[in-house]
């Protein structure tokens, strides 16, 4: 499962997104019994709660994109974790462009 990169302060999900929630989907459709929790991540700029709202956002469109590809909605949870749990902690736009994400942990 790859996870799915957004713009500074947007939610909408970019072509390289698509691509890696296609892959996605198709890991998903290969094994029907896994349940993923989608988490949104946000960059260390903006306040805490503007970042778990954002986070929200970006889960629900990853969400969104891999219901228009044929997974069911029950087999998917989301969460925001803000900026409170980085991938990266330098203070650079390449560092903050990792920490921008909807990334998937697998579940049963």
């Amino acid at each position: 499962m790859k996870d799915a990169y957004f713009d500074f302060n947007k939610s909408d999900i970019r072509g390289d997104a698509r691509d890696n929630l296609a892959k996605t989907a198709e890991f998903l459709r290969s094994y029907p019994q896994i349940r993923v929790t989608i988490e949104g991540h946000c960059d260390e700029r903006g306040s805490t709660e503007y970042n778990i709202g954002l986070g929200e956002r970006r889960a629900q469109a990853a969400k969104n994109y891999l219901i228009s590809l044929g997974i069911p909605t029950d087999r998917m949870d989301t969460v925001s974790w803000g900026k409170e749990r980085p991938f990266c902690t330098e203070h650079d736009e390449a560092c903050w462009q990792q920490n921008r994400r909807a990334h998937f942990v697998a579940g049963h």
